[in-house]
């Protein structure tokens, strides 16, 4: 590995490295890395530097705290004194960005520095991971998707600390989980953090790192439960939503948002009942309308007959009704017919000639008076 002959330079020419890094990063050309460098706290107020170059007493500075070589679109670097790590990030990365030392002044000696190398590549790179930025709530949990390309021993460690190789496994008494069952990526989880979970890890397959950094923040009230907390804890783009119920800034929950469709449902049912009773009592009205208009039939029917007197004729007149909303009552209508001979109108009877005729009212039959 070309790495290694770095180290035994180091060692003959007598540089006692206090600070540790990844070792080989594969990143896309065109991209960008930060690459995190630890150093001993005894170290805290030293000003630090990225120098590019293949060998260390050789490489020049392109970047470091003390501004004398400022940040710029290439280059720029950081400090977290607390954590006691530097933070170097590199942009726009080319295949001749291969050699760097991440480096700590030394005023009265000799600088000490730790090299890492960047191999770029034109597609995909061998070792990657979605994002480098992870934050979640303390309580919560992470979840880290980490891309390779070449089957290789796979890793989960923490910069300057331990290293999970295994299914299972725990790192400052943080359980952590590995799953290979998909090819081309194993998934890393990290259960119920806390506060001090925060800093630097990195994927490892083979001789390649992918630097990743969680910060694991306080939560947001003491109200708030650890399975909330996990709800709330950022993952990656693979994480899928969930359900939980959130209160926003306006105080309406997501569960309201999810009664709504319920609330319309109800509605629109209700409206549809209301119009079928309408409908029910529009035809029935209409029905009953119809009943009560409808017209009275009769029929009438006139017999005449001769008797045995030739001056008197006898006629019946049966009228039929059929009655609607009444029941009949008997009563004899009386009438006087004029005597007329067959299809000659006579005059007008002599005085005294009268012909009586009975009209009987029936309902539903016949009857004949004479």
């Amino acid at each position: 590995m070309s790495f290694i002959p770095h180290l035994i330079l180091a060692g003959l020419i007598g540089i006692h490295s206090k600070i540790i890094t990844v070792s080989r990063v594969s990143v896309k050309a065109g991209g960008s890395i930060s690459i995190p460098c630890l150093y001993d706290q005894y170290y805290r107020n030293h000003v630090k530097f990225l120098c590019q170059g293949y060998y260390w007493h050789s490489c020049h500075i392109v970047v470091e705290t003390n501004q004398r070589k400022s940040s710029s679109g290439k280059f720029s670097i950081s400090d977290d004194t607390n954590q006691g790590i530097f933070t170097v990030t590199i942009n726009d990365i080319t295949h001749k960005d291969t050699d760097f030392w991440c480096g700590v002044e030394i005023v009265s000696g000799e600088d000490v520095g730790q090299y890492f190398q960047l191999s770029a590549t034109t597609g995909m790179s061998n070792l990657y991971v979605d994002q480098q930025e992870i934050t979640a709530f303390e309580g919560g949990s992470v979840t880290i998707d980490c891309h390779y390309k070449y089957s290789a021993e796979r890793k989960w460690c923490r910069l300057g600390r331990t290293c999970v190789t295994n299914q299972f496994g725990s790192i400052d008494g943080t359980a952590v989980t590995i799953n290979a069952s998909v090819s081309d990526v194993f998934t890393v989880t990290m259960s119920e953090l806390r506060t001090e979970n925060s800093g630097w890890y990195w994927c490892a397959a083979g001789d390649l790192q992918m630097p990743v950094h969680v910060t694991v923040n306080e939560l947001p009230s003491t109200t708030m439960s650890p399975s909330t907390a996990r709800t709330l804890s950022v993952e990656p783009c693979t994480a899928q939503p969930t359900n939980t119920t959130i209160t926003g800034a306006g105080g309406e929950s997501l569960q309201d948002e999810h009664k709504r469709p319920t609330t319309m449902t109800i509605l629109i049912i209700t409206l549809v009942l209301l119009l079928l009773v309408v409908l029910t009592a529009f035809f029935g009205w209409r029905m009953i309308r119809c009943n009560k208009t409808k017209p009275r039939t009769s029929d009438i029917t006139a017999v005449s007959q001769t008797g045995s007197d030739p001056d008197v004729r006898y006629t019946t007149v049966v009228v039929y009704v059929a009655w609607k909303d009444q029941t009949p009552k008997d009563s004899v209508t009386y009438s006087i017919i004029n005597q007329r001979d067959g299809a000659k109108q006579m005059t007008e009877p002599e005085d005294g000639v009268v012909i009586y005729s009975t009209v009987g009212q029936h309902s539903n039959r016949m009857k004949k008076f004479y």
